[in-house]
């Protein structure tokens, strides 16, 4: 199990820091890249997000640290960072896990998915706190260490958007 545990707080000064840093990233993007950005925003959670995680949590007993983010963050989405980064809104995480359940993970409690990337690999919380990539883009094939925990997986985040100024 990760030691650390995901904190709001922590993850409300994650959203004030890197804010300003994707805005600078989209005012340049044109002229680096030859074409215009795509919608790269990471969208505070509302009082209806909160609703569709309270029907989440009912659903299935998902990791607490999936809760705590999002409690803070209702989605992120990132296409044009990398080969696109994209955190599910909590109601597309509960339709995910209605159709295909959890993930099992060899070694691992089962993991609920919470995220994508641009080439369709999904990323998975497990119980433990540790966050899993898919190695193709399914939910039954292996799946990879990605982070120790979701703090690590949004400072990864950040290092993705930062590294392309």
């Amino acid at each position: 199990m990760t030691d650390e545990r995901l904190d709001a707080e922590w993850l409300r000064g994650w959203c004030e820091q890197v804010e300003p840093t994707l805005a600078r990233l989209m005012q340049s993007f044109q002229a680096r890249y030859g074409f215009e950005p795509g919608s790269n925003v990471v969208a505070l959670a509302t009082e209806q997000s909160h609703q569709a995680t309270e029907a989440l949590v009912e659903l299935t007993p998902i990791p607490s640290d999936l809760t705590t983010m999002y409690w803070v963050i209702e989605e992120v989405s990132l296409p044009d960072v990398e080969n696109g980064y994209f955190v599910h809104p909590s109601s597309q995480v509960a339709d995910h896990f209605r159709e295909y359940g959890a993930v099992q993970i060899d070694g691992e409690e089962p993991g609920v998915v919470f995220a994508s990337d641009g080439g369709g690999h999904l990323f998975a919380l497990a119980g433990s706190g540790r966050v899993w990539r898919s190695s193709t883009p399914s939910w039954f094939d292996q799946f990879d260490l990605a982070a120790a925990g979701l703090r690590e997986f949004f400072e990864g985040l950040s290092q993705q958007i930062s590294g392309h100024l």
